[in-house]
């Protein structure tokens, strides 16, 4: 069998066990149950913080639901869920629950990020060595592991409290309604997060997009006027935003 002849086999296979039904062989509902099992598992492994927010009981049951809609394709378990943002987002009963999406896309990150190959990250000496002509025409990419956006409710502030392995601690101060950024990366062993304004997130934006520094620059002013440019640097190398390599 030809490869992609395998793919649509195992997908059809896929759903064929995760899918209702009466009258099946007792072997085959056996194995349908424990792929099933082993996809609500996954699910909760790669969204800790989503986990925890709702409740095991709540989220094993929506991850019945996600999984007999979106039966894995790919072996690796640890990639699984990457739709789940979008299928809360449209999920009726976490209709009341409107920053559940962005904690399940902060997870996501999360995942991606730990997975995403090795690069060194871009240090500040590097850009320091430019001149002024040099730096505005200097274009920045994205390191391998990073992973950001911008959300219009308070999602880093949300997921980093429900994704600490300790808890949230009761002096927490209450949340702030307002709109948050985050960067998820990992320049070296371990995954790290910090929150990012808005005028960060459009940076970022601009640099991915292959735009030189001086019209990232421009992309953070349009959409936060009082940013601190050389601030917003030195915020985003000390995080190990970039890759080390420049153009």
């Amino acid at each position: 069998m030809i490869a992609g002849g395998l793919a649509q086999f195992q997908e059809a296979f896929a759903r064929a066990l995760l899918a209702a039904g009466n009258g099946e062989h007792p072997a085959f509902l056996i194995y349908r149950n424990t792929v099933l099992k082993g996809c609500i598992d996954a699910l909760q492994a790669n969204f800790p913080a989503v986990a925890r927010l709702v409740g095991e009981e709540w989220f094993r049951a929506a991850a019945v639901v996600y999984a007999r809609l979106n039966p894995p394709r790919v072996p690796m378990l640890l990639e699984y869920g990457a739709g789940l943002a979008d299928f809360l987002a449209n999920f009726e009963p976490a209709a009341d629950l409107p920053y559940l999406p962005a904690v399940a896309r902060l997870d996501r990150f999360w995942s991606e990020s730990h997975a995403a190959r090795d690069e060194a990250p871009l240090r500040a000496a590097t850009l320091a060595a430019l001149d002024p002509m040099q730096l505005g025409a200097t274009v920045l990419r994205p390191h391998a592991a990073a992973r950001w956006a911008w959300f219009d409710v308070p999602a880093f502030t949300i997921w980093s409290r429900n994704r600490k392995e300790s808890g949230i601690d009761g002096d927490e101060p209450e949340i702030v309604w307002h709109g948050e950024g985050a960067l998820v990366v990992r320049p070296g062993d371990t995954v790290e997060w910090l929150e990012l304004d808005e005028g960060s997130c459009a940076f970022m934006d601009a640099c991915a997009a292959g735009e030189p520094l001086a019209k990232a620059a421009d992309a953070a002013i349009a959409v936060e006027s009082a940013v601190d440019l050389a601030a917003l640097m030195a915020r985003l190398l000390d995080a190990g935003a970039f890759a080390h390599q420049v153009s």
